[in-house]
């Protein structure tokens, strides 16, 4: 690939932990290239601007901090305080800016966190009937909402998705819906209002690779991306991108994070 070519391709940030999930970061990296896109890894102690960026994928990794969403109780869990707040000033930027935001397990609960929203913090202190699953491997069983996003996206109502998690998404933040559950009834995924800007899913597509469907949430990204990026430039239709809510990409506001 040439130079001018690669350099067309969106520039989609992947944010991780600093040392841990280097496996789930290069796997995320490898389908947002097969989607069709760049990717830049951010982790605490690695800032630069996020001017040039089109999208963010927020990555998997260790729990998120309880007292972001409840100030009362305390756990004893292991949490990344540092990454925390990498996020959410990756996904304030995301806002300001009208990127599309793709989480991934604890990127769809920061992604409600960010919202206002709140977690289970052990989904099986809550739903007691439910299996101690956690594999790779697509074993967990998950209905989506017709006419959801994630519906068009994975093209039917009920599939097969990997389980690596113990939180899930409680109440939803501001803008959010439910748009998935497993079969007893854990969130599984949610979206903005009409799944325009960001989607958040509770399993891993990026261990699925050879799963067509599942890589679609990748390509959906890549896609909103590259028209906030032909926005930025000044190349899309104005029309076009405030219809399909895409109106505020390509706002240069550089910031760092």
């Amino acid at each position: 690939m040439t130079p001018g070519r690669l350099r067309r391709r969106p520039l989609i940030a992947v944010t991780g932990s600093r040392r841990r999930s280097l496996l789930t970061m290069l796997l995320n990296r490898l389908a947002l290239w097969r989607a069709g896109a760049r990717s830049v890894r951010l982790h605490p102690g690695r800032e630069r601007s996020l001017d040039d960026i089109d999208g963010v994928l927020i990555g998997g990794g260790d729990d998120i901090s309880v007292e972001l969403y409840d100030r009362e109780l305390r756990l004893d869990t292991r949490v990344d305080p540092e990454r925390d707040a990498l996020e959410l000033r990756v996904l304030q930027v995301a806002a300001e800016r009208g990127l599309p935001v793709l989480g991934i397990c604890r990127g769809a609960q920061m992604l409600n966190v960010f919202r206002g929203g709140s977690l289970h913090v052990d989904i099986h202190a809550v739903y007691e009937e439910l299996p101690r699953l956690r594999t790779i491997l697509p074993r967990k069983r998950v209905g989506a909402l017709p006419g959801s996003r994630l519906r068009a996206l994975v093209g039917r109502d009920a599939f097969r998705v990997n389980s690596l998690h113990h939180q899930a998404v409680r109440a939803t933040g501001e803008g959010l819906h439910v748009v998935a559950r497993d079969e007893y009834g854990v969130v599984q995924a949610i979206e903005d209002d009409r799944g325009r800007s960001a989607i958040g899913v509770q399993w891993h597509p990026e261990f699925l690779v050879f799963n067509r469907r599942q890589q679609g949430l990748f390509r959906w990204l890549v896609t909103r991306a590259r028209r906030c990026r032909a926005r930025r430039a000044g190349r899309a239709d104005p029309a076009v991108a405030a219809a399909d809510g895409s109106a505020a990409c390509g706002q240069r506001q550089p910031r760092q994070v």
